[in-house]
């Protein structure tokens, strides 16, 4: 009789996660925080990502460490206290990206630092991220890519060989994870919630899309803003929901000026 009802509860979780992404995640929050540390320490060592060291860039990591904990006083962040948010900064000015890791770690391109034009700016796709790792989207994307079976071997902790094998195979994907269409979508709306309670205009992330519009990049846009939804229609819609909160109107520029010192301090 067990066994029958476990056969049916691991038959009935099956079934949820195949019925799209928002099904259960396999992976409890101990599991969320273990992976992520492992995967930083994963790409701390891998020489392809080129990380700017926190002491030579007091000035950069200062920054993003200051507008981190702004976006993180918003009520809406769940793990504000259980991940550990921490920021790093990767020297490739070729690639605009940005990526978080389930745990709460936070990547960014200094390309995409200097393709944006205001702190508003960095501030939506900080919060963009953010929402990623609070949402949990980055281990339920990496639930469908790896399966059941190699999640349950990392989560039981049965195969330490196979882990140190999917911990790199994970630091070597992550920055190319493509979000679902209700991924990016919640991801765009909880940056809208997250700059709320912030000096931050609202509809920080909305001037990225607006400027690869402008200039026409739409077709080799980085993977954290794929092309779904449109990215007209997600400067509609931050902006649309951003014009719900009467706080979110006639905020000032901030700290535009340490923004524009960030970017020249940054590495050439």
């Amino acid at each position: 009789m067990k066994k029958f009802v476990l056969v049916g509860l691991l038959m009935s979780i099956v079934l949820a996660m195949s019925c799209g992404d928002d099904g259960p995640v396999f992976f409890s929050i101990e599991d969320d925080i273990a992976l992520g540390k492992q995967v930083r320490d994963q790409i701390a060592e891998d020489t392809s990502f080129v990380i700017l060291d926190p002491e030579q860039y007091a000035f950069a990591y200062n920054f993003m460490n200051a507008m981190r904990d702004e976006i993180l006083a918003s009520p809406e962040i769940q793990y504000d206290t259980l991940f550990e948010w921490e920021i790093y900064i990767i020297h490739d000015d070729e690639t605009l990206n940005a990526f978080a890791t389930p745990g709460g770690y936070i990547y960014v391109y200094t390309g995409l630092i200097k393709f944006l034009e205001q702190s508003d700016d960095l501030a939506g796709v900080l919060g963009h991220e953010i929402a990623h790792s609070d949402r949990r989207h980055s281990v339920r994307q990496l639930q469908t890519q790896l399966g059941i079976s190699t999640l349950l071997s990392i989560a039981l902790g049965e195969d330490p060989d196979k882990l140190s094998e999917v911990v790199g195979t994970i630091s070597g994907n992550l920055a190319g994870l493509t979000f679902s269409r209700n991924h990016e979508s919640e991801a765009d709306e909880y940056s809208v919630r997250y700059l709320e309670s912030t000096p931050y205009q609202c509809d920080g992330a909305k001037s990225f899309f607006e400027k690869l519009l402008e200039e026409e990049l739409t077709g080799s846009q980085p993977a954290f803003l794929s092309t779904h939804p449109d990215p007209e229609d997600r400067v509609e819609d931050i902006s649309a929901l951003a014009g719900t909160f009467p706080s979110c109107t006639g905020k000032a520029q901030v700290n535009q000026q340490s923004f524009l010192s960030l970017k020249v301090n940054l590495p050439r």
